[in-house]
């Protein structure tokens, strides 16, 4: 069998097989993820159950209950599927279950997994339970060729990207569970991306004073001193827009305050003023030198307010990806086959997004994101409502997977 025939009977197998992996797909849809609260094991269970009606054993690795309390989830399950062939590179593929909550403005059931229009609806349809099926199929289509292939294939299905993928990725690593030669993460279809931006999270706690409203002297108003905060790291991405990176796909840092909360009623000087401070980070930045500027920066904002005090905690470090050198063979293969798929050119990027493939990189080992999905992420709707996979998208990104896993073991 020549090259391009195998190609040709990969594309076949998937085609013949499509209808198979949108149900698989539907069903891992059906089972709900939100995180929080972040109860995952039974989706992990069931996916389980699912990958061994294909002959896929799933290890099932279970993160210790007090730990998982720690990080503010209620159960972690990750399961590791391995595929040996012969001697050779072992190539992993990881994707990960776990999701934000559905929220508001679903016109479809979120749960549903509907197909409406050649698109699969519900929440984690996009990302990433739709390369679940991706990298599943893909396999199976490449075992379906019957030739003797090198290496082997893993799959790893973990449960907390959300929340910084230190239970996830970071769990198997840290144990030894697994340390494939070189990893495709979780990803779109129409690039493939080498290198994502770093994110820091803070919480940022101002203190001041609760008083009578009636005689505000009484108290210290930590509302008003948050406000100085604000305007201090607002005007941060301000002077952000003038710091570029290098690497294609990615602006420039930004700064965004997701979340507020403070005072005790409407009669009473704010005491306490709780935010939530997510900080990108381009991955030509060093997080320490970020963090150290940002607490100067929050502190010298309130510096000149008699009776006030910052409180700093890190919620999440997660450092950029950075491009390895051994990612060239996994960044040929997924360029080639999906411009050849998808019938334009399809090359490396970076991600403005960051994802828990970088803690496979800080571990030394090669990793790309590509994947089943549209151009950007909006367009899917991730972590909106009426998130939703395009079918013929899921379909290709499959035979790009299974033509590149082929080139990677053959």
């Amino acid at each position: 069998m020549t090259t391009t025939s195998s190609y040709e009977s990969l594309d076949a197998w998937i085609d013949a097989h499509f209808d198979e992996q949108v149900r698989f797909l539907q069903a891992l849809v059906q089972v709900p993820t939100d995180t929080p609260p972040g109860n995952n094991a039974p989706h992990a269970e069931r996916t389980a159950e699912l990958l061994k009606e294909f002959g896929f054993e799933a290890e099932q690795h279970a993160v210790p209950a007090e730990r998982t309390r720690e990080a503010g989830l209620e159960t972690v399950t990750n399961l590791v599927v391995r595929r040996k062939y012969g001697e050779g590179r072992t190539v992993g593929l990881n994707a990960h279950g776990d999701v934000v909550p559905p929220g508001e403005g679903w016109t479809q059931n979120p749960y549903g997994g509907d197909v409406v229009d050649g698109k699969l609806y519900g929440r984690a349809a996009a990302v990433s339970k739709c390369d679940f099926s991706t990298f599943t199929f893909a396999t199976r289509a490449l075992e379906s060729l019957g030739k003797p292939l090198k290496g082997g294939v893993e799959l790893y299905f973990t449960y907390d990207e959300e929340f910084g993928g230190e239970l996830g990725p970071g769990f198997l690593l840290e144990n030894k569970l697994v340390k494939p030669d070189v990893l495709i993460a979780a990803g779109f279809s129409y690039q493939v991306v080498t290198a994502h931006n770093g994110c820091l999270q803070m919480e940022v706690t101002v203190h001041g004073k609760s008083g009578h409203a009636a005689v505000p002297e009484t108290g210290v108003d930590a509302l008003q001193a948050a406000t100085k905060v604000l305007t201090a790291l607002y005007d941060q991405n301000r002077q952000y827009k003038e710091v570029r990176s290098n690497v294609k796909g990615i602006n420039h840092p930004y700064v965004n305050i997701g979340l507020i909360e403070g005072g005790t009623n409407t009669n009473v000087v704010p005491g306490k003023v709780v935010m939530k401070v997510d900080r990108r980070m381009i991955p030509e930045e060093n997080p320490a030198e970020v963090e150290a500027k940002l607490h100067r920066v929050m502190k010298e904002a309130v510096a000149d307010c008699p009776g006030v005090t910052i409180e700093i905690r890190q919620m999440l470090l997660s450092k950029a990806l950075q491009p390895l050198p051994g990612n060239a063979p996994l960044v040929d293969a997924l360029s080639r086959h999906a411009t050849s798929v998808f019938g334009e050119e399809i090359g490396a990027a970076g991600t403005p997004l960051y994802t828990d493939a970088r803690l496979f990189g800080e571990a030394g080992i090669p990793a790309v994101l590509y994947g089943a999905g549209p151009r950007t992420v909006s367009e899917s709707n991730a972590k909106r409502g009426d998130e939703h996979i395009v079918l013929e998208d899921l379909r290709r990104a499959t035979k790009v997977v299974a033509r590149s896993l082929f080139d990677l073991l053959d």
